[in-house]
């Protein structure tokens, strides 16, 4: 008997993955064969995914979304398809991209095509990512060359710290009385005077 199974990756925990589950229930994937992980794409070390792996069998039949919830990675994405559709005999349908469906063309000439339209997907998906890393790294250079400042905004020293900083110097009081004094964490403390200290 064929098991029907879906997965679906996405790449936080705050991102929905409604969007694939519902994808994947419409082609006939049961809700308790679907396994969901959340998490980045970049190695294969997610849990429902080994899960997955161990769970399928020759014939079965795996369904994702989109050829890049598989990973990030054009050589792992490869390696990947080729394990479950060579070395467990399962046939993988992606439905983004009905040319990617090993349940047709199982003679040479399908697996030929198969294996073609996989590698240009996957060397396109990696390649398009790689240009996303690189628009942003651009964006974020030239808002930072026109003085934008990113991460949040320090807030202001408590108004007793310098008095409480001379006293910490002087061996006065200690890091940890200090810290409670200004009311902030003991790092917070020490960084602050860090800064101090260079002005």
């Amino acid at each position: 008997m064929r098991r029907i199974n879906g997965y679906v990756r996405v790449s936080t925990k705050e991102q929905n993955e409604d969007r694939q589950r519902i994808a994947l229930q419409e082609v006939g994937v049961e809700e308790k064969n679907i396994y969901i992980d959340k998490q980045s794409g970049k190695n294969f070390e997610r849990p429902q995914y080994q899960k997955l792996l161990r769970k399928i069998k020759k014939d079965d039949l795996l369904y994702i979304k989109s050829i890049d919830r598989l990973g990030r990675n054009y050589e792992e994405i490869l390696q990947q398809w080729r394990i479950i559709t060579k070395n467990k005999g399962v046939d993988i349908v992606v439905l983004d991209m009905p040319l990617l469906d090993t349940r047709r063309g199982k003679d040479l000439m399908g697996t030929f095509l198969s294996d073609i339209v996989l590698q240009v997907l996957s060397f396109v998906a990696e390649n398009e990512r790689t240009n996303i890393r690189q628009r942003q790294a651009e964006g974020i250079a030239a808002a930072k060359a026109r003085g934008v400042k990113f991460g949040r905004p320090q807030k202001p020293l408590p108004e007793n710290f310098f008095i409480v900083y001379q006293q910490w110097k002087s061996g006065k009081m200690t890091g940890v009385a200090a810290a409670q004094e200004c009311g902030m964490p003991l790092s917070t403390f020490r960084y602050r005077s860090e800064i101090l200290q260079k002005y």
